[in-house]
């Protein structure tokens, strides 16, 4: 039961998997639309996975020694969402119906659930998911046949999910759990969205953008004038107020003017999402990059002005092959998370090495990579604080001396221009463990697995 009872949201209990339109089955068009989508209800599935939770609830307060027949409310339950495209999922053979060959998965992680007790300030956690990136931990919600650039059938089918989400926002859930109905409240955080996805529901530009980040307002060469100092500056709502300037264009200003004044939000924020890194694509982000700058280190780009297409094309050829021979490494198409961790290594490092004519060059890209290994664990770790606390404080200063480098011995690809990730491991990263003590721990690689 609710209390009160949720808003915008069918009163009937005994729901299974519903339609994921909800309804709005007219405003999909070219696709039969009962076929388009498939979701449990929100608040439905959240009791489940409390119910699912219920021993660990228990032992919990026994562990606390919390007497479980005068803890009946104040129950907080932490909820991580994610949400991500998956690439090509066509029918390989077979005549089903005609559907987008794109698919978009939403799911759900309870995170923690804690306690207020009476006389205490704090709450006390109570239970704490050990695995928050595991597809075990990761519930899924709502499987569409959308393209994840489709903002209209997105928002068509989200929209549903948005209100229910709202709706229990405001309100308490009375839940029978260890025999005594005891009440919850729920906070939701959208943290497991790659930043393509952030871009599409907060408003923003695309990712090629000026407006390079989604966590502050700075432009690309802004971040690759300053690499470290920046703050977090964008939310939800600011991004909703700033959208109604874009529409309404108060000053009556030129396209360019208004476009800066709300710094690249140029569509209405749809879903609120937690700004935050998501760790697995900064691995890969950062990863290519990398493996970029091993081409431009064995053309010896610094002396050159512009390569020709062809010279490029030899380097990487050479690099790959370097990597195949020493490594065992089978060159990719599109950088994936694997491929990312094995090149982001001490060793990886030393084999490039040996295609660098100048020890000078070579020395930097040791450093360049000794530093990022010292900074990585700590966007990785689901507890920074407990599993890399020296790494944590050497943070910012590592960040420093790790953007001195670029700026200097790697001027000739930091000139004016950074890549998004790169920007967001230099700039925002302490702040962001500070506010949620960890990133890791809300990235979206739970929902990945669950993809696969």
């Amino acid at each position: 039961e609710w209390q009160p009872a949720l808003k915008n949201v069918s009163s009937s209990w005994d729901v299974g998997i519903i339609d994921g339109l909800s309804g709005w089955t007219t405003s999909v068009d070219d696709v039969p639309a009962d076929t388009i989508s498939r979701r449990f209800r929100y608040d439905v599935a959240l009791v489940s996975a409390l119910k699912d939770l219920e021993e660990d609830i228990m032992e919990g307060l026994r562990e606390r020694g919390l007497d479980d027949s005068i803890c009946t409310s104040g129950f907080t339950v932490v909820v991580k969402e994610s949400c991500d495209g998956m690439g090509d999922v066509s029918e390989k053979h077979g005549s089903g119906p005609v559907v987008p060959e794109k698919a978009v998965r939403f799911s759900f992680t309870i995170m923690s659930i804690s306690i207020r007790v009476e006389g205490e300030d704090d709450g006390i956690t109570i239970f704490q998911e050990q695995k928050p990136n595991s597809e075990l931990s990761c519930r899924p919600l709502c499987l569409m046949f959308v393209d994840e650039s489709d903002h209209e059938t997105l928002t068509a089918i989200l929209g549903p999910v948005v209100a229910e989400r709202k709706a229990m926002t405001e309100s308490r859930l009375i839940l029978s759990v260890g025999g005594l109905l005891r009440s919850f409240r729920f906070f939701f955080r959208g943290t497991g969205y790659d930043e393509k996805m952030v871009r599409e529901m907060e408003g923003l530009e695309a990712s090629g953008s000026t407006y390079i980040c989604t966590l502050c307002d700075s432009t690309r060469a802004e971040a690759s004038q300053n690499m470290v100092l920046h703050s977090i500056t964008r939310s939800h709502d600011e991004n909703l107020e700033r959208y109604e300037i874009w529409r309404t264009n108060p000053f009556s200003e030129s396209a360019d003017e208004l476009r800066d004044r709300v710094k690249g939000v140029s569509a209405k924020p749809f879903m609120e999402t937690q700004p935050t890194l998501d760790a697995l694509h900064c691995d890969i982000g950062n990863a290519t990059e990398f493996y970029k700058i091993f081409q431009d280190e064995i053309g010896e780009v610094y002396q050159k002005s512009n390569p020709s297409r062809e010279e490029r094309r030899r380097w990487r050829s050479t690099l790959d092959k370097q990597l195949r021979k020493k490594l065992k490494f089978k060159p990719v198409m599109r950088m994936n998370g694997n491929y990312a961790r094995r090149l982001m290594t001490r060793e990886a490092v030393e084999v490039v090495c040996e295609l660098v004519p100048s020890e000078e060059r070579r020395e930097a890209l040791r450093k360049l990579m000794d530093l990022y290994l010292q900074m990585k664990p700590v966007w990785r770790s689901t507890c920074p604080s407990r599993d890399c606390p020296d790494q944590l404080c050497q943070y910012s200063y590592n960040s420093q001396q790790f953007a001195d480098l670029l700026s200097t011995t790697f001027k000739y690809r930091y000139d004016g221009k950074i890549t998004n990730y790169l920007h967001k491991t230099l700039a925002h990263v302490p702040e962001i463990v500070e506010r949620d003590g960890s990133i890791g721990a809300w990235a979206s690689e739970g929902n990945e697995s669950g993809n696969k």
